[in-house]
């Protein structure tokens, strides 16, 4: 519980709903900043602490110690590691970005049978990120385009791309019935398969006539 918070709120006779809209977010997420203590985005931080006419650090004193973390790393650029392939992420990091999202959750794939088979449950938490107030967007390749059909030759897949491609939409299938889920199909030729997660990025990018999860994998925040 995020006292100090709290008491600034009704001290300024700020709303949930008033705080929210200052900040950009749903009136959920400022919940969760009261109830479960969760430290907000810098901007979101910046935004409530000038409405509340209050520092930052007061209202969130743990700013204080991840500050001192940041600037040990402040030398290091937005590339946060290269992964040789993308077996190579660890599933604890798939799992940790997908649990932490607190805004978007945003992938862009052809099939991305790998996405549900390296996490099991990951229809579960998207549909709980989309109940905690997080937009998940989800867009796979269209089985029909043509551009699928190019990528099926191309890596030697005999046909099977637009069937792994069906595959994959079954896991998602319940997500379009709930608010702030969004699952689509493009026709575009894909150079890198996208997964974003709020300020954090997995880039993996497609070369030529082999497939993506044999291509390393770029982590940027």
């Amino acid at each position: 519980m995020n006292e100090r918070l709290r008491t600034a709120m009704l001290r300024h006779g700020v709303a949930l709903e008033d705080l929210a809209e200052t900040c950009g977010v749903e009136p959920k997420t400022v919940e969760r900043w009261i109830n479960t203590g969760r430290v907000p985005h810098r901007r979101h931080r910046w935004a409530a602490a000038k409405l509340l006419a209050a520092d930052e650090t007061y209202l969130w004193p743990d700013v204080l110690e991840t500050s001192h973390e940041r600037r040990g790393r402040a030398n290091r650029s937005e590339l946060v590691e290269i992964f040789p392939d993308r077996a190579s992420v660890p599933r604890e990091l798939w799992l940790r970005l997908l649990s932490e999202a607190q805004e978007h959750v945003d992938v862009l794939v052809f099939s991305g049978t790998f996405y549900a088979q390296t996490q099991p449950k990951v229809a579960r938490m998207l549909a709980e990120a989309a109940g905690r107030g997080v937009t998940v967007r989800l867009c796979f390749g269209d089985p029909t385009a043509q551009a699928v059909d190019i990528r099926d030759r191309e890596e030697g897949l005999g046909g099977t791309l637009a069937a792994k491609i069906r595959s994959s939409l079954t896991c998602y299938r319940a997500l379009p019935d709930l608010d702030g889920c969004d699952v689509r199909l493009h026709p575009t030729t894909l150079y890198a398969s996208l997964f974003r997660y709020d300020d954090d990025i997995l880039v993996n990018p497609h070369a030529y006539g082999e497939p993506a999860s044999a291509n390393p994998t770029f982590h940027f925040r």
